[in-house]
């Protein structure tokens, strides 16, 4: 499963909002309409976005369009995702072939997916019931995944006895997408509403949980899909692995702690529709943050393409990313 393609200059998306229901890819030929795919989460996940968004800063190079603009407008696009970032400032800094590079960004994020889900592997037990949250799949990624690629990877070594996924809302990208990946995948998968897991937890049906990471900050506490820090404080209670996997672009060594990570705030109308359907009152206050920060001290291990870092993760951190 992929959701970026590159073809005769033109970017190619995967409109994530339509799946499961139907697949549909969008062609973009300006960096301001990638911009706002990004924005709109046409393509989400961090890796993804940060791919996406060197393609972007190819059209707008054979477009002729300023630069500095263009970096300028798709950096804009949203705030959390450090892979954003660290895919411009790498384009920017690029002083051959701008395709070239974008399409290196693309190989390299998966052949770090598919790094990170061997060494994720190894710590699955056999027979593992999995939870996970949001989506960390190939959809998120230039392909394979981060918490998925190790899913898949322990899948095919025929560890996997069940994945659990929630359905994280608003936007339901657990439903809609992760348990989409899995089930074509054939591997065995669950859904819970969110508000499950603790429950299932308490009764002896997970053995790990592993989520994916939009920024982790130099400590290790990171930023994930809301409802992540809900997932690591139950696991934490029950005493049940908690993981997170990532590339080394999504490591931000220049925030000393979460508290640094800027947390995008999103339209009041997901909380309030689901869908077309209204499922509140249209003047109720609303609070709708994107993303959580969960504090390292969460953490048993964090799933990288160079190993899996334990604590102290400040200093393990450093040693390979600092």
């Amino acid at each position: 499963m992929e959701a970026i393609r590159w073809e005769n200059d033109t970017l190619y998306l995967l409109d994530q909002t339509r799946l499961p229901a139907e697949e549909v890819w969008l062609p973009y030929t300006d960096y301001r309409e990638v911009a706002n795919a990004i924005r709109t989460m046409v393509v989400r996940g961090a890796p993804a976005i940060g791919v996406s968004a060197a393609y972007a800063y190819c059209l707008a190079a054979q477009a002729g369009a300023d630069l500095a603009e263009a970096k300028a407008v798709l950096a804009a696009s949203r705030p959390t995702a450090v892979n954003l970032f660290w895919a411009l400032d790498r384009m920017a800094s690029c002083k051959g072939d701008l395709l070239a590079e974008a399409k290196a960004i693309h190989r390299e994020d998966v052949e770090m997916c598919r790094t990170m889900g061997a060494f994720g592997a190894a710590v699955v037990p056999d027979g593992a019931r999995i939870l996970t949250h949001c989506n960390a799949g190939a959809l998120a990624t230039g392909g394979y995944g981060t918490a998925l690629g190790v899913i898949r990877a322990a899948h095919e070594q025929g560890k996997v006895k069940m994945v659990y996924a929630d359905e994280t809302r608003p936007l339901l990208q657990g439903a809609r997408l992760t348990a989409h990946e899995l089930v074509a995948d054939g591997i065995p998968t669950t859904l819970l509403a969110d508000n499950m897991a603790a429950a299932l937890m308490r009764r002896g049906g997970v053995d790990m949980v592993v989520v994916g990471c939009d920024r982790m900050a130099a400590n290790g506490d990171f930023a994930n899909k809301i409802g992540t820090y809900s997932a690591a404080v139950n696991a934490h209670y029950h005493g049940i692995p908690f993981y997170t996997a990532l590339p080394s672009s999504t490591i931000d060594m220049t925030i000393a702690d979460g508290s640094g990570i800027p947390i995008e705030e999103r339209s009041r109308d997901e909380l309030i529709h689901l869908g077309p359907t209204q499922t509140a009152p249209l003047d109720v206050g609303v609070w709708n943050p994107a993303f959580d920060v969960t504090p390292h001290a969460l953490l048993t291990g964090i799933i990288t393409e160079k190993g899996i870092l334990y604590p102290p993760f400040q200093e393990n951190l450093a040693k390979l990313f600092g």
